[in-house]
């Protein structure tokens, strides 16, 4: 109950450090400083002011730490301005917040880490932890992020579409360690949407809750990725998709489409289908045109040619990959899939086999391995069955 109050916390009394005038690297360590005794005071003796109690703690660490810097004179102001004890203003620094550690000097993995670490409330170790990096690895990325932005100003005016991108990269990470990643992004990205009305804001948590709403069935029981086409939709969040239904339908009735917001109605066709054959594949397609409409992405472009190949057929699927570069990833797992579906079973399990070989992780790699493996066998059956 402590650790999920201090992370809701965090980001306020960070806020409320920065808007006194400590610079961010420092106003961040004093936060960590109060968390620390925070956890260690709070099981015994609650305050009755959690945010108060924090912002003055997290306040006197920093002057601690200003008195015994060596630009000691030149913060003197700040030591005598000390805030009487008092209840805490109400104002609500989380997107200020979010758009500096967005800050566009940064790069991305500096973004996310910094947002995990100021807005979300996590300890170093947990993000090391998540990104299966060395723990000293990470305070490194985080303390050149908080080197960057320490002299940005919190009322510069910061970017939606940088954040939703940094907080889509935090969802695509997903889980390992002891921190749900993809749980966290939906936690943040909630917390966004409740202090920003835009519609790609709306889009991006439709599209979060639409995708979290199918990762039980994803993997089998010995870990092994299940395709869409292959789960089981019994296991599937159904309370999730209605919440990501109902979330972006209100984005789509402002009639200000965006990215996200057509990325989730494309989830939500597939949501909706009860089987896969019962998936609206030319409606897929019509929302991927919109799509490359909006971002002209190449990766989008490959995914609407696994979308024309099911709803046109292979061939038409073939046609549309053919005018993109085969240096895509996954370009080859595409090409597979389609010549496969098309009968041309030696094509298809020499490029499933190509394609393992350039798997961005282990899971997609045995996968794919699998699927060479599995068309290989029917190539050398005699009666077209495996083992046989």
């Amino acid at each position: 109950m402590f650790e999920v109050l201090l992370r809701s916390l965090t980001p306020n009394v960070l806020g409320i450090l920065v808007r006194r005038g400590a610079d961010f690297a420092a106003a961040e360590d004093a936060v960590q400083d109060a968390l620390v005794e925070a956890v260690r005071v709070w099981p015994a003796d609650p305050p009755r002011d959690p945010k108060g109690w924090l912002v003055t703690v997290a306040w006197r660490r920093f002057l601690d730490a200003t008195r015994a810097d060596a630009a000691r004179r030149r913060r003197e102001d700040l030591v005598d301005e000390e805030p009487a004890p008092g209840p805490t203003s109400a104002v609500d620094d989380t997107l200020q917040l979010y758009f500096l550690c967005a800050h566009p000097s940064l790069t991305p993995s500096s973004a996310v880490a910094l947002t995990l670490r100021a807005v979300g409330g996590l300890t170093t170790r947990q993000i090391a932890q998540a990104y299966l990096v060395p723990e000293a690895t990470m305070a490194q990325r985080i303390s050149r992020a908080k080197r960057t932005v320490s002299g940005v100003r919190l009322d510069q005016p910061g970017g939606v579409a940088t954040v939703l991108r940094v907080l889509y990269l935090v969802f695509n990470e997903g889980y390992s360690g002891d921190v749900d990643l993809a749980a966290e992004a939906i936690r943040l990205t909630r917390q966004l949407a409740a202090a920003i009305d835009h519609p790609e804001v709306a889009g991006l948590l439709a599209l979060m809750l639409l995708h979290h709403a199918r990762r039980a069935a994803r993997t089998a029981p010995d870990g092994s990725l299940v395709p869409l086409a292959e789960q089981d939709r019994r296991r599937w969040d159904t309370r999730s998709i209605a919440e990501g239904v109902e979330i972006l339908q209100a984005a789509l009735a402002r009639d200000r489409l965006g990215d996200f917001q057509a990325q989730a109605a494309i989830a939500a066709l597939h949501a909706d289908a009860p089987t896969a054959e019962e998936t609206d594949w030319v409606q897929i397609v019509e929302w991927y045109d919109e799509l490359t409409r909006l971002t002209d992405s190449p990766v989008v472009r490959l995914n609407r040619a696994v979308a024309v190949g099911e709803a046109d057929g292979p061939r038409a699927g073939l046609a549309a990959l053919a005018a993109l570069n085969d240096s895509l990833p996954r370009h080859a797992a595409v090409a597979a899939h389609l010549h496969e579906r098309d009968g041309a079973l030696a094509t298809a399990a020499r490029l499933y086999a190509e394609a393992a070989q350039k798997a961005p992780n282990l899971a997609e790699r045995d996968h794919l391995t699998r699927q060479a493996a599995r068309l290989n066998a029917l190539l050398l059956s005699p009666t077209g069955v495996p083992g046989a």
